[in-house]
Order: structure tokens, then C-alpha cells, then sequence
């Protein structure tokens, strides 16, 4: 999760033992990540692998506190000075390490240090995976006195090569020192190596990312969408083809002029074939290369919807969790101290923000945002049968897993001052435990600005969308989000403390420390739900914040302002934040189509003309796709919503590391997500969005494989690399209101780019046997609307209307009880006009789902089956 803050890994021993091969070091890194191999020769026989061995400096060097520990980290007259104020309750609450250490294997090393204490103590020194379950390589303890003396270990490595693995050196709370006061102290440490002896066995192979000469979108594309493949590498053609499932040639054409990308570092050519159009599977041919199979459908896209929802119930905090991929008891169920205080609160449920197990109110709402926003701008495509609990209740599932975190967020509000507590979560992060497993004490740190204003937005926000669902809900919702503002109004200014002393999960503290934007998205929810006027005077005053991630919120208040009924918009305002959003549509269609080759809207450092890749960036680039498609609602024909779809195809495989970054999903996608619950099981959860590319290397397995890598691709698909392939509740959210925004707008025929030519020569585009989407078919959907619910047609062979059983014309509650009597056996004697019209969700059987899709439409809570 990018919360920005150090995230320190457990490196101990696992209270929870697991298999080694779940966790890949070298060579089960390049079976997963489908890696190829380049060996490089030379013996490093002699070679030390510590970077500052002398320790003059702390360069290199970490000091990992845990379990109450207290110490700080100096160089002192040429060596170590670990000075400890306290040893805390844990062997490893005070660890000295030196990451990134190649370890090859059948080669042998010698690990070889200088130490000495003020007292005399014990301790112990391992060289051991960093992450997983952290396999010690080798391990030698010493009893430590006050004189200096030279520990020295010889060993061979007989595990599989691991080139990113830690020396730690554990001085925490030991029990060969129970009887002992140990008290303050300094412990000393000084050349350290880890010597190469012998590597006449191993063999030093260095990896690198497979690159794939033909890049689409790895799901595929709806049949009108712009369709352009990248091609990189040796030209292997000026021409390409486009061929289906059978092998069978249905387009050629020409690929553009070489487009240099400094990005990845490769040479990008261009594919157009936005001509095909007939659904089936095809592949794209440069060449003796070839893509990935794809497929061309109405319906591409709407599995991997659902799972980018169900995935948040796979999050649930405080409940058991019984899914296709990972099941678990209930967790976090205990009371929660309030920081500094001995008050304890009941904050169980909501959702675990990402592949540890804090919840936090900030990203929470960027995530209930998303939902919303997804749900909004196409109700028909969510539907009631996903397999969460609440499925079948007449309600979306999108909606019932957003009140899921909507009912944890009221916990967190404060009843007398009605702000909002910043987050709850144990002190620091937990080892790769499941999350029954971490039963530390609970900590709810203090009020901020941040949270209390987005907690007011999504409040807003939920009162619009439960207030004909559930009005008692909804009341409570809106509530809580006026006490909200009242807390916002009483403190005008910003408000955050961070007890990053004592509790070192993520802060998700605002990177300006200035609360502006999302008072703007608050003030902005404020007025759509209520229309009062005092809203408005703030919006004036904040209007046009920028930003979609969980700091810069600015732009959730233009959806809000862009969306709310007209009879509550300034004409001039409304077009003041039109125009903003337009200015930043237009950087980034411009970013999109004339900049990236891949299509990704990330912004380029003036200096290096590189494109911008940090953690999450992911995140962003769908933020981006929303975006634009905002823009295209304001102004259509600009090429808004083609770019929009190029954020998808980007995230879908489109990407210079040929990756779908979606797990589960595509040829070559994320199998190793950095997710504790995925870990645990043995199975990784589908339909999660990991954070992509991030050239500042920010975690030490970034460090170690990606450290020659173009930036593009600064990407590894490795359970430890918290910095490039974790998610997030809200990275998954933007990527569900994404894909509603492409499956929601058409886009127009696209343009062929000017260096792009298509063969005159070019065949019909045809199928011998067209292969049909095997996705099922949209779901029940919730609304909101006092419309008169649309009629749908089920047979144009028969005159009646779906869910009309009686044949009267209409759909009213006399069908439901017709229906309702079928299914129970009461009336079997139906018609086979009234068969089909009371089967509405066309599978053949009449059912209590059909009853529950009636009942919905009758309530005009769907507009149509």
C-alpha cells in the first residue's frame, strides 16, 4: 500500500511457518514472472558483499525496532554504535541488518564480524530470506562481552539463489539474557564481510523481464473501440496481420514509423486494426511474432467488473470470509484503544486497506467514491449474484459491499465533536500471518481534517444512493455527515497528528498538509444532498481542487458539482470547474496520444524526458481514465473516451512489461501479488489491481532484480516487493469505475494515425466461425430513480414484456405474486408466453432469482432486465 510512510518487514523468524516455495528467490522468481535468463560469467571468489564493511558510515545499514524496543543507529570511532535505551519484549525488537546480499547456490561463504558490547549479553547473527518466511541461510550466535572479538562462519548456501537476502543481527529481548538487567547499553560492531570462498558449483545468472515483441490488451476489446497494438524490437515486418481462433488470416495492414520511448527504452511501432469488429478470439501477427489471444466481445469486460468488486469482500475485517479463493474466520474483533487515552472503542468491520490488515478512513473514502461513481454511470451493469452474503436481497452487490465499509466509517466518527478518528491498526505491521492471526492490541489514532472531510463526502454520497433502498440508513448517513461538517467548521484549519513513534503502519498523511481539496469534495456532496446554501458559499470558495488519489481529492468535488440535478448549480460556477476539468483532460489526451506510446497518461520529467513511474502509479493512470471520461461528458469528440480506454489497455497488458496487471486475468499477469491473505491460502485472489512500475526502487527486491531497468519497467511480479506489486482496496475502486466508463460510452470510428497505412489489399474482416464471449451476462442492478422503468422486449417473435406474466401490459406486483406462486408450486399452469416472460434473467428456469429481479424492477430499484 502507498501510504508513504517506512514500512518496515517483520524480520524474524514467522510465528506462522510456511513453505518456502510459495515465496520465489532467484529461480522460482523467473518461473512466475516468466523471466528469461542471460548469464554472465566470472568468479567472484574474494569478493565482499557488505557495501560499507569498515562501517564508517551507516551506508547500507538498517535498524529494525519491535516489541517496544528503543535504539538508534551511528557510526563511532569506525564502527556500529547501536545504542539501546530498551530490548523490548521480542529476540528481534532490536535488529541491526544489511539487506540486499547475493547468495548464490552451492556457493560457499564466510560471514565474518568484529563485536563487543558495555555489557555482557548475548546475541545472534543469521543471514535469512527478507520476506516470506524468512529461511535462515546461516545463523551463529555469540556471547558478547565487553572486549572486542571476531565471529567468523564459513557455509554453503544450499538453498535456492536468493540475491536479495538480509544479515540481521538480533539484539532485542533474548532468553539467554532473562537473568540479566541489562539496562541501557551500546553495542559495537565492525568489519563486517560476507566473503565469496567458492563459486566453482554456481552459476551466476542475472534476469530480466521477457519482452514480448506484440503488446494489446491482453482481455481484449469491445467491437467499436480503437484498437491499436504496440510492437517493439527487431522490425520484423512492415506489415502485420490480425488472425482468429482458427489460424485464419481476416486483416492485414501496415505498421507506423518507428516511435523512440525512453521510457522503456525500445524502439515502439504501431498496429492499427480497429477494423475488426466481428466478436471471436484472435491473435495479432508480426512477423515469426505473435500477441497474446484476445477476444472481441460486448460483454470483454464484465467477469473481470465483478471481481474488481468482489475483491473488496475477500477485505472484510470482523467477519468470516467464505470466498472462491480465500476463506477466514473473524478477525479484529476486540475493542480498540483511542491513542493516549484508556478509552476503548468497538471500530470492528470495514475493509483491510490492502496486503496488510490496517483500516483507514482517508483511502476508505477514495474507495466508497469510486464505487459510487462506478455505480452511477451505469446501474444496469452491476448486478445482485457476485457471492458475497448479501447477494439475492434485492440490492446491488456494488451497494451492499459499499455500506460494508460505510457502517465501519460510523464507528470511526467521534459523537461529541462529530470528527472523524484518522485509522485503527496495531502498532506496526504484522508478519505473513493470516488476519485471525493478528491479535495485537488495537490502536484508533487521533481525529484529522483529512478524514473527517472525506468521511463527510462519502456520507453524502451514501444518503443519495440509500435514501429510496433504505431511508433509515440513508438518514444516518446524512447525519453523521452534517455532524461532520460541524467538526470541519470548528476547526478550519488543518488537522493531522501522526504517532509514527508508536504506531508505524501507514499515516496516509496529506502531502501538503492542507486539507483544502477535500473540504472542496465535501462541501460539493454537502450541496448535492442537501441543496442548502451555506454548501455552496463553500464550494465557491474552493472550487476546482484538483486530484483522485486518497491526498488530492479535489476532483471527487467536480464529479459531484458536474453531477448533482442542475436546479443546485451556479451556471457560472458550473463552468468554472468544467473548464478546469477540461484543462486537465486535455494535459493528459495530450500525455496520452502524442507522448506515451503505450497510451498511459503519466506525466514526463521535463529533465530526463522520462515518463513519471512511483508506487501506485497504477492507481493513477486509472484516475486518469476517469478523468477523461468526465471530460468526454462535458465535451464529446475529442478523443476523451478513446483515451480513456487506452488506461484500461494499458492496466489490461498494453504496458512495456507485456503484463496484465490484473491477477487472474489474461496470458501473463501478477501471480504474486504482495497480499498477506493470498499468501496464507496458497491462492491468489483474482481481479486485484497491483501498484505497477516505480523507478525509486522502494523496497529492497525492486532494489536487487530492477536496478538496471528502464523505468517503464521497474516492475516485478515478487511477493516482497511491496513497491510495485501490492493492492489496495483503493486501487481496485478506480479500476471498477473505469471499466463502467468504457462499457458505458461507444466510442466513435477511430482515425488511423497519420504514419499508420492499411494495404489496399486488405480482406474483408471475417470469422470462419465466430467464437462468442463466454462472460455472463450483466447482473441485477440497483438505482435510484423515479423514472418509469424501461420495458425490455424478450423475444421480438413474441408480443409480451419480461416480467409481465399476467399479460396485461404491465409489470406490477400482481406478476411478482404470480411468480412468487410458481416458485413454491402453487401455479404450474402457466403459458408458454408467461414462461418465458416470467423467466427475466433468460436462463431457461424459473427461480427465486427471478422472483428477487421482479420485485426489484416492480420497486423501481432496476430499470430493466
Amino acid at each position: 500500500m502507498n501510504k508513504f510512510a517506512i514500512k518496515a518487514a517483520a524480520v524474524c523468524l514467522s510465528a506462522a511457518m510456511m513453505s518456502a516455495a510459495m515465496f520465489p528467490s532467484v529461480s522460482n522468481v523467473k518461473d512466475s514472472a516468466k523471466n528469461s535468463i542471460v548469464y554472465a560469467a566470472g568468479s567472484k571468489v574474494g569478493q565482499n558483499l557488505i557495501e560499507t564493511p569498515d562501517c564508517s558510515s551507516t551506508k547500507g545499514y538498517g535498524l529494525y525496532l519491535a516489541g517496544g524496543a528503543v535504539a538508534t543507529l551511528s557510526s563511532k570511532d569506525g564502527a556500529l554504535d547501536v545504542n539501546i535505551t530498551n530490548v523490548g519484549t521480542l529476540n528481534y525488537g532490536v535488529q541491526l541488518n544489511h539487506a540486499i546480499i547475493p547468495l548464490y547456490k552451492n556457493g560457499v561463504y564466510k560471514l565474518s564480524f568484529d563485536i563487543k558490547s558495555d555489557v555482557e549479553r548475548y546475541t545472534e547473527a543469521l543471514i535469512q530470506m527478507d520476506g516470506g518466511d524468512y529461511t535462515s541461510y546461516v545463523w551463529t550466535d555469540c556471547d558478547v562481552t565487553t572486549e572486542w572479538q571476531t565471529v567468523e562462519k564459513e557455509f554453503t548456501m544450499e538453498y535456492d539463489s536468493d540475491i536479495c537476502s538480509k544479515l540481521c543481527f538480533n539484539m532485542g529481548n533474548q532468553k539467554a539474557d532473562a537473568d540479566k538487567n541489562l539496562g541501557a547499553h551500546h553495542f559495537y560492531v565492525d568489519n563486517i564481510k560476507v566473503e565469496v570462498i567458492d563459486d566453482s558449483q554456481v552459476d551466476y545468472s542475472t534476469f530480466q523481464q521477457e519482452e514480448a515483441p506484440v503488446l494489446t490488451n491482453q482481455l481484449g476489446y469491445l467491437p467499436d473501440a480503437q484498437k491499436v497494438a504496440v510492437l517493439r524490437g527487431e522490425k520484423l515486418s512492415d506489415s502485420f496481420k490480425v488472425v482468429d481462433a482458427s489460424g485464419k488470416e481476416v486483416f492485414e495492414g501496415k505498421i507506423s514509423a518507428p516511435v523512440e520511448n525512453k521510457s522503456a527504452a525500445e524502439t515502439n511501432y504501431y498496429a492499427d486494426f480497429s477494423s475488426v469488429k466481428t466478436p471471436g478470439k484472435y491473435k495479432v501477427v508480426w512477423g515469426s511474432a505473435e500477441s497474446y489471444e484476445f477476444e472481441i466481445g460486448e460483454k470483454v469486460y464484465n467477469k473481470l467488473l465483478d471481481e474488481t468488486v468482489y475483491m473488496l469482500y475477500t477485505q472484510r475485517c470482523g467477519c468470516e470470509v467464505k470466498s472462491t479463493s480465500i476463506s477466514h474466520p473473524a478477525c479484529h474483533d476486540s475493542m480498540a484503544t483511542i491513542y493516549k487515552t484508556n478509552e476503548k472503542i468497538d471500530v470492528t468491520g470495514g475493509w483491510h486497506d490492502a496486503g496488510d490488515y490496517g483500516r483507514y478512513v482517508v483511502p476508505a473514502a477514495k474507495t466508497i467514491a469510486d464505487l459510487f461513481i462506478a455505480y452511477n454511470e451505469n446501474k444496469d451493469l452491476f448486478g445482485d449474484s457476485t457471492g458475497i452474503p448479501e447477494s439475492g436481497n434485492g440490492v446491488a452487490d456494488i451497494l451492499d459491499e459499499a455500506r460494508y465499509e460505510l457502517e465501519w466509517m460510523l464507528k470511526m466518527q467521534d459523537k461529541k465533536t462529530g470528527g472523524v478518528y484518522h485509522k485503527v491498526s496495531c502498532a506496526q505491521f504484522p508478519g505473513t500471518v493470516g488476519p485471525e492471526e493478528e491479535t495485537d492490541e488495537l490502536f484508533v489514532t487521533p481525529v484529522s481534517s483529512t478524514a473527517t472531510a472525506d468521511f463527510c463526502a462519502s456520507m453524502a454520497m451514501a444518503y443519495e444512493n440509500f435514501k429510496d433502498i433504505d431511508k433509515d440508513f440513508a438518514g444516518k448517513c446524512l447525519d453523521a455527515a452534517k455532524a461532520a461538517w460541524g467538526y470541519l467548521e470548528a476547526n478550519p484549519n488543518y488537522v493531522f497528528v501522526d504517532p509514527k513513534v508508536d504506531i508505524t503502519t501507514g499515516d496516509y498523511a496529506d502531502f501538503k498538509n492542507n486539507d483544502k481539496d477535500e473540504r472542496y469534495w465535501a462541501a460539493a456532496q454537502m450541496l448535492s444532498a442537501t441543496g442548502e446554501s451555506k454548501y455552496e458559499d463553500a464550494v465557491k470558495q474552493l472550487a476546482a481542487k484538483t486530484g483522485l488519489g486518497w491526498s488530492d481529492m479535489g476532483e471527487y468535488g467536480s464529479f459531484a458539482y458536474l453531477s448533482m440535478d442542475s436546479s443546485k448549480q451556479n451556471a457560472e460556477l458550473k463552468s468554472k470547474i468544467e473548464a478546469a476539468v477540461l484543462d486537465r483532460a486535455n494535459q493528459l489526451l495530450n500525455l496520452s496520444t502524442k507522448v506515451n506510446p503505450y497510451g498511459e497518461a503519466l506525466g514526463i520529467d521535463a529533465k530526463t524526458e522520462v515518463q513519471k513511474y512511483f508506487w501506485g502509479c497504477n492507481m493513477d493512470v486509472a484516475n486518469y481514465g476517469m478523468l477523461l471520461s468526465l471530460a468526454e461528458k462535458i465535451e464529446s469528440g475529442k478523443g476523451y473516451k478513446e483515451a480513456a480506454a487506452e488506461q484500461l489497455n494499458y492496466l489490461l497488458g498494453k504496458n512495456p512489461l507485456g503484463n496484465c496487471f490484473v491477477t487472474g486475468y489474461g496470458t501473463k499477469y501478477s501471480e504474486n501479488p504482495h497480499h498477506r491473505p493470498s499468501r496464507v491460502a496458497g491462492v491468489t485472489v483474482p481481479g486485484m489491481l497491483v501498484g505497477g512500475p516505480d523507478a525509486a526502487l522502494e523496497d529492497n527486491i525492486a532494489k536487487a532484480y530492477l536496478k538496471d531497468a528502464a523505468p517503464a519497467k521497474c516492475y516485478i511480479d515478487h511477493a516482497d516487493s511491496y513497491s510495485t506489486n501490492e493492492v489496495t482496496i483503493y486501487w481496485n475502486s478506480p479500476l471498477t469505475a473505469l471499466i463502467a466508463d468504457v462499457l458505458s460510452v461507444k466510442a466513435d470510428a477511430p482515425e488511423i494515425p497519420a504514419e499508420t497505412t492499411v494495404s489496399e489489399t486488405t480482406p474483408a474482416v471475417t470469422t470462419s466461425e465466430p467464437v462468442q464471449t463466454t462472460v455472463s451476462e450483466p447482473e441485477v442492478t440497483t438505482v435510484t430513480t423515479t423514472e418509469t422503468p424501461e420495458q425490455t422486449t424478450a423475444d421480438s417473435s413474441e408480443d409480451f414484456l419480461l416480467g409481465d406474466v399476467n399479460l396485461n401490459g404491465v409489470v406490477d406486483i400482481t406478476d411478482v405474486t404470480y411468480v412468487s406462486l410458481y416458485v413454491i408450486g402453487d401455479n404450474r399452469d402457466f403459458s408458454d408466453v408467461q414462461i418465458k416472460a416470467a423467466d427475466v434473467d433468460k436462463d431457461g428456469r424459473i427461480l427465486t432469482a427471478d422472483l428477487a429481479r421482479m420485485l426489484q424492477y416492480v420497486k423501481r430499484v432496476i430499470t430493466k432486465f
